[in-house]
């Protein structure tokens, strides 16, 4: 395909900066689950974004930051991979709390060290900076670092979305599509159903709790028309349990309630989601639970 081109992108930046709802907006699909709780992201999803011209896979990461766990040391592991060997990485940085040293230690760690990909730093919210704000921290992000380009976007409202897309498409080299053309993500279906299921529960608890939930899925069977899926919630604390449970119930409910109108999109049938709350003790920090969890 003469003058196509394709390439991945690794999106990288500290907790909370807005990667996730930027690769959703770049692909123009929701891959990525959002939420306002730090740690969201907790796998390196492939998003991809097909034209006629050419495609582009875009890694989202999970938050760069000081690990106080097992799982997010193993989180920190999973970024340091996947901008490994990239064509482009772009740095996020909020530009409403303002480029600071967290991010120059990402820069550091994790863009400093790829001396062949195209750097370009991405600040984000700025519809939430007022006018005069806004070249200040454009220059705060240039101090950061060697950069190919800085780009302000807000990836809430969709401003500069399409000129961000021009320069990433600019640095990329000639070559074919790395996957069939449709295709949104390669994350497997089960995997999907369960970061619907978190998402829910992160909207709906706070302090600790959101750090402590685990979803996996036990068991999927569809007929016809109908999918069932019988999904655990896993937490750290009996106490956690409880939150989650809510009074008579009511909280699972609203979760499990929120989660199926996700899901029956996806799955193109209706869903029939079942779901309990379990107990692994400090699975954040025990290996053999991480692993059983799938991270």
């Amino acid at each position: 395909m003469t003058g196509f081109r394709s390439g991945v992108v690794a999106v990288v930046g500290r907790p909370n900066v807005g990667k996730s709802t930027l690769v959703n907006r770049l692909v123009g699909e929701k891959v990525a689950i959002v939420s306002d709780k730090p740690q969201t992201t907790r796998r390196d999803i492939r998003a991809i974004w097909t034209t006629d011209e050419a495609q582009v896979v875009f890694t989202d990461t999970p938050g760069f930051h000081k690990p106080r766990t097992l799982l997010g040391a193993r989180l920190n592991d999973l970024v340091g991979d996947a901008v490994t060997g990239v064509d482009v990485i772009v740095l996020v940085v909020d530009g409403h709390m303002g480029v600071g040293r967290g991010d120059a230690f990402v820069y550091a760690k994790q863009v400093a060290g790829e001396p062949e990909a195209t750097k370009i730093c991405v600040v984000n919210k700025i519809d939430r900076l007022a006018h005069t704000k806004v070249v200040p921290q454009l220059a705060a992000a240039q101090a950061l670092g060697d950069w190919d380009e800085i780009v302000p976007v807000s990836a809430a409202v969709g401003d500069g979305v399409e000129e961000l897309r021009a320069v990433l498409l600019s640095h990329l080299p000639e070559g074919p599509a790395l996957f069939p053309d449709g295709e949104i993500t390669d994350q497997p279906l089960e995997v999907r159903l369960t970061e619907l299921v978190r998402e829910q529960a992160l909207a709906v608890t706070r302090e600790e709790v959101p750090h402590s939930v685990a979803v996996v899925i036990d068991e999927m069977d569809r007929e016809g028309n109908l999918t069932k899926v019988h999904a655990s919630i896993v937490v750290e604390r009996d106490s956690q349990k409880g939150i989650l449970i809510g009074h008579g119930g009511q909280t699972l409910k609203t979760i499990g309630t929120k989660a199926r109108e996700q899901m029956e999109p996806l799955l193109g049938t209706k869903v029939y989601l079942d779901l309990h709350v379990k107990v692994m003790k400090e699975w954040q920090r025990d290996p053999k639970a991480l692993d059983r969890l799938g991270f």
